[in-house]
């Protein structure tokens, strides 16, 4: 099979700005022949018998898209800057068009461009600039004429995918087939007897080790996943015999001992590890969650080198807490080698080699991704399956060929097409195959999987995140003016997802904020290709990094806090537009001045796009400026500057002069200043500010993209009124309103127009205090009606004696969708009895004597939560769908009751399995 070699252009390509800074005023001057002429070019290359002469040729074409992107965004920065400047619109620049790629550039580019005013350049940096771009792109055009290809086609050469084509490979269950022998004989291990599995038992430890070894991509993983999911299964259904503690563990060639470890706390507690100062300490933490409890512990992709003699004493250490468990814990592990199972302890009679696959098996999975259940006639199914077969043999019994070929071949089950896929030779080998494959995703969504090459192996994704990377980075294309770009960019995701170019991998808890979300990985095979087809853009580097940076890297990932090495090595490369520092840099008290050095220098690479730094510190409190530098970097549209809870952040003037960006995140700071506050109105393209301190600056109702703002808060004073967020539709997520006490009626709360901002998930209402009379505050909340998708309410110091008719199901059809209620310190006890589809509810600092009648009612409640209502004494009668229920922080009285056999609030409560009620 073929090996992908020639680079993929990520960035600069279609020199199309993202929608966030589209202007009807300013039309981009190039249309999609860049990108078809690219495509052409990289295909001649890949193709092509004289590849090595040809890249150079693709390497210039690169550099001169990029070019001309940064000269495009220079142009737009200064129209903003300009607009901005004016208060008025500047629509200076007439719409152009023209029909070959960069054949006439220069007359594309209006002529106002050859003034530096106008593009930040001088006119000879500017005039050297636009001579190499069309020098690249003549020479191009050169070498395709004289190779007499054909004219660029709309679809690249690529199938169309129907829009109703079923997928496979986006559910997180997992599908095994022709493994139930090996499934078996696995699971039966586990659970043997002490005394009949003591011979296969290192001496002197409580654990035995399995193993599952096979080549890259046979399906190691995916058993071994079904076998998690087995027992996780059989733990939640407390099964005889179970495991205490279930834990997934990855592992991978290059791997941190503190990370692992981390893993495998967050694994066996669910929840989040705290920051700890060693290793050792670490170690004794997860110790304590593992002493005297039968675990299961998977160690996926384990590496092994014989020749190096430290592996074996690091493999050793890796399962070294284990030793604290109770007998009959097990490990199991995957590798591709059988060495690395019997140096993690596995005796020869359990270290198990994946199964190979009959070729009837291989064919019955195969067709299962390729065509499943797909609608297609008696007929045409009958000659799809004869063909399958012979595709399936090209395959080599490949399992991740068989997902990812069959995935694709799914969206198109045409006799034609399958016939004509058929004879490709790209499917002699698995490599081939992905490569087949890969070759058939729309480019745009070829470039995202790229880039995905800068994060480490079996790096955890998270949907949301990338998302925004994609669209910050320009790789997100669509010339529908409705479409928003998050939207477009959760199809590339989905796309991917679907051919099984992205796994789903779990979920995890979003640091600081509670919650849990899905993670994704990309399998090594696909992680091997993505790094063939970035080429040079990308670049990663982690832990134990000697050698040199390539000058000409675009994206890079920077795995390690070592500020010496950032500093020197990074400076340098001013062609950068990513800097993921993914690694906590830790600061002590007096060290911010050194930061902000470090920010400083990093400010001087002045073509970045995305920077990501994270900052830790000790506790206490911290206050940091960031530098005024930060202004010059006009390209940025990401910056992730994420520091510790209690930190004073001052984000400086110069911060408003960058138009370009879209997303602000600086984690869980709960102090934020913007000096510049007045101005902050300027960021018109800003999507996106994380924090978890009120954003105290005025006029926010004129960042119409916004699409997450945690908090705004209501004052009587200009620029905070409600009516600021009235055109604030394209919010998402979570929103909490405060200073609802300066609201006086329902006209002006119906100013906020929450009805209007449909993709709100959750509600937070606050009114501070009690203030208002509870008239007013019942017409208020009348007035803030939400949309009907809204899923989590919580209303805070509301006074009024009824609950709005949109809560009692006289509007927007009910509370349909509404899941989880939580009051804090209300006023008289509602009527819940309407909420038939409530699953959680809480009160807390409620002064009621007894909680809202009409509870049995409530048929789908599975939570209830009483916290520090030191009033109630009694309980009603408790639905009986109640899974959990918890007390805290309430009387004396009324806990003890809760507790106390044959009292009438514990006969009320007897029945519901789980309860965590605490005297304290």
């Amino acid at each position: 099979g073929r090996s992908p070699t020639s680079p993929m252009l990520l960035g600069g390509a279609s020199i199309r700005r993202p929608e966030a800074t589209r202007h009807p005023k300013l039309e981009p001057p190039m249309d999609d022949a860049d990108t078809g002429l690219r495509q052409r070019v990289m295909d001649v290359v890949d193709e092509s018998t004289y590849k090595a002469h040809l890249e150079p040729l693709l390497d210039k074409l690169k550099s001169a898209l990029y070019e001309a992107e940064d000269i495009l965004d220079d142009v737009e920065y200064q129209r903003l800057d300009k607009q901005i400047q004016d208060s008025k619109s500047a629509g200076s620049m007439p719409p152009r068009k023209r029909d070959w790629l960069m054949k006439n550039l220069r007359s594309a580019l209006p002529r106002s461009l050859l003034k530096d005013e106008v593009t930040g350049m001088s006119k000879v940096e500017l005039k050297k600039s636009l001579e190499k771009i069309e020098s690249a792109i003549n020479d191009a055009c050169d070498i395709l004429k004289q190779l007499n290809l054909p004219g660029v086609s709309d679809d690249n050469g690529r199938p169309a995918v129907a829009t109703n084509a079923l997928s496979a490979g986006t559910s997180s269950a997992v599908r095994v087939i022709g493994r139930d022998k090996d499934r078996h004989k696995i699971i039966a291990m586990l659970h043997e007897k002490e005394d009949h599995c003591q011979a296969n038992t290192v001496s002197g430890t409580c654990y035995s080790v399995i193993g599952i070894h096979g080549i890259a991509g046979s399906g190691k993983s995916t058993l071994a996943r079904c076998i998690y999911d087995h027992e996780k299964k059989q733990k939640q259904e407390n099964k005889e015999g179970h495991f205490e503690i279930v834990i997934w563990v990855h592992v991978s060639q290059k791997f941190e001992m503190d990370s692992i470890f981390r893993d495998m706390f967050e694994g066996a507690t669910g929840k989040e590890c705290p920051e700890l100062n060693s290793l050792h300490a670490l170690t004794e933490k997860l110790e304590e969650v593992l002493l005297g409890k039968q675990i299961l512990l998977i160690l996926d992709d384990v590496w092994y080198s014989s020749r190096n003699s430290e592996d074996h004493e690091k493999l050793q250490k890796l399962i070294s807490p284990l030793n604290v468990g109770k007998a009959g814990s097990r490990i199991l592990v995957t590798s591709r080698t059988e060495d690395a199972l019997l140096a993690m302890g596995t005796v020869q009679e359990r270290c198990i080699p994946i199964s190979d696959l009959d070729d009837e098996v291989f064919l019955e999975m195969f067709m299962y991704y390729a065509l499943g259940d797909a609608r297609v006639g008696g007929n045409d199914r009958r000659e799809l399956e004869m063909i399958g077969e012979d595709i399936a043999k090209k395959l080599k019994r490949s399992p991740l060929a068989a997902r990812t070929v069959g995935a694709r071949l799914r969206k198109n089950p045409k006799v034609e097409i399958w016939r004509r896929e058929k004879d490709r030779d790209l499917m002699k080998e698995t490599m081939g195959a992905l490569w087949w494959s890969y070759q058939y995703l729309d480019e745009q969504v070829r470039r995202c999987f790229a880039y995905c090459s800068i994060f480490p192996r079996r790096h955890r994704l998270i949907r949301d995140e990338l998302v925004k990377l994609w669209v910050a980075e320009g790789f997100i294309k669509t010339s529908k003016p409705e479409e928003e770009m998050e939207d477009v960019a959760q199809e590339y995701f989905d796309e991917l997802l679907s051919a099984s170019f992205l796994q789903f991998g779990g979920k995890q808890e979003v640091r600081g904020h509670e919650v849990e979300v899905d993670y994704f990985t990309i399998h090594d095979l696909l992680c091997d290709l993505a790094e063939e087809v970035s080429g040079r853009d990308c670049f990663r580097i982690e832990k134990g990094f000697t050698g040199e940076v390539p000058p000409d890297v675009r994206y890079l990932f920077v795995g390690t806090n070592d500020r010496e090495m950032i500093t020197k090595k990074i400076s340098r490369l001013q062609n950068l537009r990513t800097l993921i520092i993914d690694e906590w840099i830790r600061v002590k008290y007096d060290e911010w001045e050194v930061v902000a050095g470090m920010v400083t220098m990093l400010t001087g690479l002045r073509k970045l796009r995305v920077l990501n730094l994270r900052m830790v510190g000790g506790h206490g409190f911290w206050t940091f400026s960031i530098p005024d530098s930060i202004g010059q970097l006009k390209h940025l549209r990401y910056f992730a500057f994420v520091v510790p809870a209690h930190t004073k952040l001052t984000v400086p003037c110069a911060f408003t002069k960058l138009y370009h960006m879209q997303v602000a995140n600086f984690g869980v700071c709960d102090l934020l200043t913007f000096s510049g506050g007045e101005d902050m109105m300027n960021l018109v393209n800003l999507r996106c500010v994380v924090s978890l301190a009120d954003l105290n600056f005025p006029n926010v109702g004129r960042l119409t993209w916004l699409q997450q703002l945690r908090f705004f808060t209501i004052k009587k004073k200009e620029g905070y009124e409600p009516h600021q967020l009235r055109h604030l539709n394209k919010l998402q997520g979570k929103l909490q309103i405060h200073g609802l006490k300066n609201i006086e009626s329902k006209e002006e709360a119906l100013e906020v127009n929450l009805a209007g901002k449909e993709k709100l998930t959750e509600l937070v209402l606050v009114w501070d205090d009690g203030s208002c009379s509870p008239e007013v505050q019942a017409e208020v909340l009348e007035g803030l009606c939400p949309s009907k998708y809204l899923e989590i309410l919580e209303i805070s110091y509301y006074n009024g004696t009824s609950l709005p008719t949109w809560m009692m199901g006289e509007h927007n059809g009910g509370p349909k969708n509404l899941k989880e209620l939580r009051f804090m310190q209300l006023g008289p006890a509602p009527d819940l009895g309407a909420f038939i589809h409530l699953q959680s509810l809480c009160f807390l600092k409620c002064n009621w004597d007894a909680l809202p009648g009409n509870m049995e009612h409530l048929t789908s409640l599975k939570k209830l939560e009483i916290s520090a209502c030191e009033n109630i004494r009694s309980l009603p009668t408790l639905p009986k769908s109640l899974e959990k229920f918890r007390v805290k922080w309430c009387s004396h009285e009324f806990t003890q009751s809760c507790i106390t056999a044959g009292d009438p609030n514990w006969q009320k409560i007897e029945h519901i399995p789980k309860k965590a009620i605490s005297l304290y």
